[in-house]
């Protein structure tokens, strides 16, 4: 049976620059969906599926998801002499206690790839997830959880895709690779943001990976790719030549929350089926639509 899978990686380092000036002095993983930062979703995706060690992979003006998932004594004080123990009670469970919160130092912008190889010395020779917190996947089973059951029925490394336009694909890695079952696909390579005229397929890579260890090796000594970066899904290309890597097409809803529209659309989403209050926000939102239409 493979190793359990303990660390989950979380590239935190970007400047987040098509969200200026919402950005400039606070992270954008830290701008809320809702009621929860997008950083709150991903590090809730990764426990569900077993993570207990959280590596997150910073840069400078990131203070701010160090102190989200911080003690704050005075705030819970606070809470508990007002008797909000709702709230206080969602304050502590931000990350259980058996789980541990790593931050490392991105020195320099290299890209995702550096970002993954920087968690190296922490995570050692062991399977690890990394979830890229833009893009935000609501599914009844968390799709960190899907894959980490292919995982374990398998073995390997599982990249999570999704089908997109063709003419789209110069905006993602592009997989390539020969169906085993449904959903599932064994990798003969993979493409950083080809032209659609020469894409392999339409199976787009988005922010979720089960990698093996082996991978830190190639992002060692590959060179820079695209836009003089250590390209992640190029360590990729060259880890499948020695093992196994499957492609996963996840079950659920995938927003980018790279994108002002993506962010906008999980906002109107999640708000509509939060528990509290959904149905009003619903159906506050179907007048507006109903308003709009007359």
């Amino acid at each position: 049976m493979p190793e359990a899978i303990r660390y989950a990686v979380f590239p935190v380092a970007g400047k987040g620059t098509r969200f200026l000036p919402a950005t400039k002095a606070s992270p954008k993983e830290m701008l809320p969906v809702v009621d929860k930062p997008l950083i709150q979703y991903a590090v809730e995706e990764a426990i569900a599926a077993g993570a207990t060690n959280l590596v997150f992979i910073t840069g400078r003006h990131k203070r701010a998801i160090e102190d989200h998932f911080d003690s704050d004594l005075e705030l819970e004080e606070l809470l508990r002499e007002k008797h909000k123990t709702e709230l206080l009670d969602v304050v502590h469970s931000l990350v259980p206690d058996n789980v541990n919160c790593i931050y490392l130092r991105q020195g320099e912008p290299l890209g995702l790839g550096h970002a993954v190889l920087c968690a190296r010395a922490v995570v050692g020779n062991q399977p690890f997830f990394v979830h890229l917190a833009d893009d935000l996947i609501d599914a009844e089973t968390p799709c960190l959880e899907q894959m980490r059951q292919l995982y374990e029925e398998t073995g390997g490394s599982v990249i999570g895709v999704q089908p997109i336009p063709a003419d789209q694909t110069d905006q993602y890695g592009i997989v390539d690779g020969d169906p085993l079952d449904d959903g599932v696909w064994r990798l003969r390579g993979m493409v950083e943001k080809p032209d659609p005229a020469d894409a392999p397929s339409n199976l787009a890579v988005v922010g979720r990976y089960i990698l093996e260890p082996q991978v830190f090796d190639y992002l060692e000594t590959i060179e820079r790719g695209a836009g003089g970066e250590i390209q992640l899904t190029d360590a990729i290309a060259a880890l499948l030549v020695e093992r196994p890597v499957r492609a996963y097409r996840f079950e659920g809803l995938r927003f980018d929350c790279g994108s002002k529209l993506g962010y906008l659309q999980a906002g109107l989403h999640f708000g509509m089926k939060h528990e509290e209050f959904g149905p009003a926000f619903s159906e506050y939102v179907r007048g507006v639509v109903a308003a709009e239409s007359s």
